[in-house]
């Protein structure tokens, strides 16, 4: 057993030189060695995969001298795909390995044939999808980025990655390491790109949440997600995760909530009620920062580095916030009321940006319901033209 762990500790190593330039001094020989060992570290995956003592005792081995590393015991159930991935992209292998490696993608050793959903060939599709998702035309910014394909293609990979961690996790390392896993994966990606992926994979869980919400939600408002850990099972808990994440720094969340637009975070806070008070109370953050200028007739930033947004910009994160749902709505606005009230109650512009800000709202409300109205007796007169016709 002891030559096992030993055996299983050289496949952070055989993953850090596959990234190096020690590559290319590698033949056909070497890289099918590489393979067999790879291959090897999937077998002892597949045989423990059933004994929690043994997966437990494998992952602290992988994981030791190593506190930072992303490598766990579900790791050796993708050594062929890490290792494959990390050649694809290292320029220094030789031509001569790089034909060897790509003809054991198509071809691997010893497969049986039939679809396998973790083999190298699907590897290599994804990769060549991602590929050509990022060479399609970008064309003229759309208002809603989180549907470009290649983001969405991410958050479905990064989605796919977590269901496969979730099922092979245990208890125990759920709650001691998987949030910490879960971190290093995601700021593998760059900002602010990582919020976008995240964002879509936010909502591509609510999208394929609601055909089950149905069942055991215990009255729950159905478009809701608690995010109570302890209950939540499946997609709920990767998405209580990933606003876990999102929450645990305060800067990251700020700036996750400066890069995206008003309308998608609104959406968002409407559907996942972690996110609406932390996001209201960074609203609040920056407004306070504001500063009425009589001689602009209009509120400005009173410090360049602590308002992030300007009066136009929070004006309309809240205006998107009361479009949402009805709880949000009335979130949005009793805690507009309770700052108003706060800052003396005035019903005086300039005097309070929260005085202000309601003011605007409630302008824009009523100026929705008006159209709203017009719109339903157009319609009526309308309609009963026709039947007179």
């Amino acid at each position: 057993m002891e030559a096992m762990m030993e055996q299983v500790e050289q496949l952070p190593a055989l993953l850090a030189v596959s990234r190096s330039s020690l590559v290319g001094d590698w033949d056909s020989v070497t890289l099918d060695r590489a393979l067999e060992w790879a291959r090897y570290f999937q077998h002892l995956h597949d045989r423990f995969r059933t004994r929690p003592q043994l997966r437990e005792a494998l992952g602290r081995r992988l994981r030791q001298g190593q506190p930072s590393s992303l490598l766990g015991f579900p790791a050796l159930g993708r050594s062929p795909q890490l290792l494959g991935l990390a050649l694809l992209e290292n320029r220094a292998l030789p031509p001569t390995a790089c034909r060897r490696l790509i003809h054991s993608l198509l071809q691997p050793a010893g497969e049986e044939p039939g679809p396998e959903p973790r083999s190298l060939p699907l590897l290599a599709r994804r990769k060549a999808a991602a590929r050509l998702l990022a060479l399609l035309p970008r064309g003229p910014p759309r208002a809603s980025e989180e549907t470009e394909p290649q983001v969405q293609a991410e958050a479905q990979l990064l989605l796919s990655r977590l269901r496969e961690e979730r099922q092979e996790a245990e208890p125990a390392e759920e709650a001691a390491g998987w949030l910490c896993w879960l971190a290093g994966v995601l700021e593998q990606l760059p900002q602010p790109r990582v919020f976008k992926v995240v964002a879509a994979a936010l909502l591509l869980l609510l999208g394929q949440g609601r055909g089950t919400e149905g069942a055991g939600s215990g009255g729950r408002d159905e478009d809701s997600i608690d995010g109570n850990q302890e209950s939540a099972t499946g997609d709920e808990y990767i998405a209580g995760q990933l606003l876990s994440w999102l929450l645990e720094n305060p800067e990251r969340f700020s700036a996750f909530c400066l890069f995206l637009p008003g309308s998608l975070l609104a959406s968002l806070a409407g559907h996942y009620s972690q996110l609406s008070r932390p996001y209201l109370d960074l609203l609040t953050g920056w407004g306070s920062h504001l500063l009425y200028d009589p001689l602009q007739g209009q509120w400005v930033k009173s410090c360049i580095e602590k308002a992030q947004l300007s009066w136009e910009e929070l004006k309309e994160r809240f205006s998107s916030l009361c479009r949402g749902s009805l709880q949000l709505r009335g979130q949005t606005q009793a805690a507009l009321k309770h700052l108003k009230a706060r800052d003396g109650d005035f019903k005086v512009c300039g005097l309070s940006v929260w005085t202000d800000l309601l003011m605007e709202v409630e302008e824009t409300e009523e100026s929705s319901r008006t159209l709203i109205r017009e719109c339903k007796s157009n319609m009526r007169t309308f309609l009963k033209s026709s039947k007179s016709v």
